[in-house]
């Protein structure tokens, strides 16, 4: 027996000191595996053929040429692979999406729709295979268009209710003594992680293992054996290392397929995503159409609020991007109408993608801001905080924190923005144009029961259990300095491992909320091992360890409105000539909580300040009317923000612990999106004196609308 203590430290805390990755060095060497990189004993390869036609029947698959190729081993479509069950309800709260339930029937609802797996010995035999298939199809007519208001949009509850109303709208914009009515659309966006999508099924004495990308273990444990009519104990999903999500590694085909596969040949079966797979199987965002409607006073303060949302769904399933949400958190009125709408269309189903709703719905109401605050003659700054509301607008609750004063004050000190001069169009610097501009952010601050086992080891360190998923965030490394923290010892002495389900039920990588939840399993644990410690019980040599399950603890949240909160700026520089948008500078300033390590929260932050500029300024995929699908389904026809068109990008923070949270975490991952592009769209009518109402602001959209004069100096350029 070992004497294991905790002792007392005279160092400062771990938590909120910058510390680099505890898995960094395996990663940039190469030692940390993914998903694909996991080698297996008679490891098959499958390869998903996806439907050419955007809506029909399949009428035949020329099988019998493709199972004479070299290596192949099977191919599995709707005739003989196994049965699923989809009717049960996801950990999300919602239905499945029948996507991932391949190979049931003959119908196929959109381009890219899985109609077979071809199965071989190796990847470049099963793709040679899975190209050589022939699908003869029934065709039948097809729409992919979405106009945004249309006679067959309809309201949807996703994790919200669809529809929130109070007062009188229409009485108090009529009252108004500045009234805003426009409207405003962002397009079809597309997550496109690193990593791509890859899982490995294998059967182990009559257990089902999957070793797969994903966001959460336990979520993928969940649906298969779910979906498969498993006993939950008999699958084990594991996911170590993770190379970014963004909403889309949950529960999809190539996961699905090459269960069926491994059950069908009993022997381990890989299926892995290419770039242009994920484009219609890794789900996206959803393009919306959004009408803000606001009415002011004369001192600015809003009597009225209206935010519709239209966005675009699948045929076999209802998802709705809910970017009316965002209004029911920022700002109050005494009549104050949200709705979030769908319309079905012949298109894969959208999914979560970071900040869903927020993003585009805060690049729609905070615009909608920025014009209000043109038209009362207020700065933008000074309108917001002048409707800041003291409790919920929508639900009543008090707020658990509400720290957005802080951010603007703060922020407009350290960017300089006394100095600007309001008027729109003003500024130049050689051929640009220069405009600076504001936005604030939000995002939910939630938290879901999770369990975590620490165990004090006989050498005198420590070891943390958690099904938690590091997706590039940082989260391996944060729950290291929470748990020596909550041990008292140091970070060294500490070992977390993570992405095994075998490890019991936690939260997913998502909705920010994933190190929140896991930090208060971590926590709870970690405070009773510390208790049997001190009664100085020796350690055997297979340790000691306590189990902990936060589910009754958690419950008292939903008591308060809680939320991380942000203010954005941007300066850009516009080129009338050719219509090129340089963004100069960002700065962004959020009340997120207690920040547990700054050197990957600032990361988290800059990293979803430049997704705002792609998203701002590039992000935008386009479908083909007449065959249903993509143009461009790549990264060379996808545009995002590369190196050259991110500039200089400061993030920081104010202090803001949630009280009623045992680390003072709130959630990082997604406000850095949040408001980032109506900064910017805001900077570019302050450069030019012209509104975009549409995303991305393109060179094409800018030459249209901005007068160009002609300037003496024809030099200058945007500050690299």
């Amino acid at each position: 027996m070992t004497t294991v203590t905790t002792g007392t430290r005279t160092s400062t805390p771990s938590a909120g000191t910058p510390h680099t990755r505890v898995e960094g060095r395996d990663k940039v060497t190469g030692a940390a595996r993914y998903a694909a990189d996991i080698p297996f004993t008679e490891l098959a390869h499958g390869w998903l053929v996806l439907s050419t036609i955007a809506r029909g029947r399949i009428r035949a698959i020329d099988t019998v040429p493709v199972l004479a190729m070299p290596g192949v081993l099977t191919v599995l479509d709707h005739r003989n692979a196994p049965r699923v069950d989809t009717d049960y309800t996801t950990l999300l709260g919602t239905r499945p999406d029948p996507t991932c339930a391949v190979f049931q029937h003959d119908r196929v609802p959109h381009v890219g729709w899985p109609v077979a797996l071809v199965v071989a010995e190796t990847p470049e035999q099963a793709r040679e295979a899975a190209e050589a298939l022939v699908v003869h199809y029934e065709q039948q007519p097809h729409d992919v268009e979405f106009t945004g208001e249309h006679p067959d949009a309809h309201p949807v509850d996703g994790h919200m209710p669809a529809v929130t109303d109070k007062g009188d709208l229409e009485a108090r914009l009529a009252a108004s003594a500045a009234v805003v009515d426009v409207e405003y659309t962002t397009p079809e966006e597309h997550h496109n992680p690193m990593e791509p999508h890859a899982a490995t099924a294998r059967w182990d004495g009559g257990r089902l293992e999957v070793v797969d990308s994903n966001q959460g273990a336990t979520w993928v444990v969940g649906e298969l054996a779910n979906l498969f009519s498993l006993d939950p104990a008999s699958v084990r999903v594991r996911s170590e290392h993770v190379g970014g999500g963004f909403g889309s590694k949950g529960v999809r085909a190539h996961q699905v397929a090459a269960v069926m596969a491994a059950t069908v040949l009993q022997r381990p079966v890989r299926v892995v995503l290419t770039r242009r797979q994920m484009f219609s199987l890794a789900g996206y965002r959803s393009p919306t159409a959004q009408r803000i409607r606001l009415g002011a006073d004369a001192d600015g303060r809003l009597r009225a609020l209206e935010h519709r949302s239209v966005s675009l769904t699948s045929t076999v399933h209802e998802f709705v991007e809910p970017s009316a949400g965002v209004a029911r958190v920022m700002y109050d009125a005494d009549a104050h109408h949200t709705a979030n709408r769908v319309v079905r269309r012949d298109v894969p189903t959208p999914t979560w993608m970071r900040a869903p709703g927020e993003a585009p719905g805060s690049f729609a109401l905070e615009a909608a801001l920025d014009e209000l605050a043109e038209k009362c003659g207020i700065d933008p700054i000074e309108l917001r905080l002048r409707n800041e509301p003291d409790k919920g607008p929508v639900s009543g609750l008090p707020f658990a924190g509400r720290n957005l004063r802080a951010c603007f004050v703060e922020g407009a000190r350290r960017f300089g923005w006394a100095d600007r001069d309001p008027r729109p169009g003003r500024r130049r610097d050689g051929r640009w144009l220069l405009g600076t501009g504001t936005a604030a952010a939000s995002f939910p601050a939630g938290a879901a029961p999770s369990t975590a086992a620490v165990t004090a080891e006989a050498d005198g360190t420590f070891t943390v259990r958690i099904a938690a998923a590091d997706i590039g965030t940082g989260a391996r490394t944060a729950l290291t300095l929470v748990a020596a923290d909550a041990l008292n010892v140091t970070p060294d002495r500490v070992r977390v491992r993570i992405g095994d389900s075998d490890f019991g039920p936690a939260m997913i990588a998502g909705g920010s909320m994933g190190t929140r939840s896991w930090a208060w399993a971590v926590t709870a644990a970690a405070g009773e091992l510390r208790e049997r410690l001190a009664l100085g019980a020796g350690i055997p040599p297979e340790g000691i360890t306590v189990r902990s399950d936060t589910t009754a603890a958690i419950g008292a949240l939903a008591q308060k409105e809680r939320h991380s909160f942000g203010a954005q700026f941007a300066e850009v520089a516009v080129d009338v000539s050719t219509g090129e948008v340089r963004v100069r500078r960002m700065l962004g300033v959020f009340a997120a909580g207690r920040i547990i390590n700054p050197l990957t929260a600032r990361g988290q932050f800059v990293g979803g300040m430049i997704w705002g500029i792609s998203m701002a300024l590039h992000e935008e995929a386009v479908r083909d009317r007449a065959s249903g699908g993509h143009v461009g389904a790549d990264l060379a026809g996808y545009h995002v923000a590369t190196h050259a068109d991110v500039p200089l990008i400061e993030a920081d923070w104010v202090e803001d612990p949630d009280p009623d949270d045992p680390v003072g975490i709130k959630g990082i991952g997604e406000i850095g999106l949040v408001g980032a592009a109506a900064a910017i769209a805001n900077a570019v009518w302050h450069a030019t004196g012209v509104r975009h109402r549409s995303l991305p602001i393109r060179p094409s959209r800018v030459l249209a609308d901005v007068p160009r004069e002609p300037h003496a100096s024809d030099g200058g350029a945007p500050h690299a």
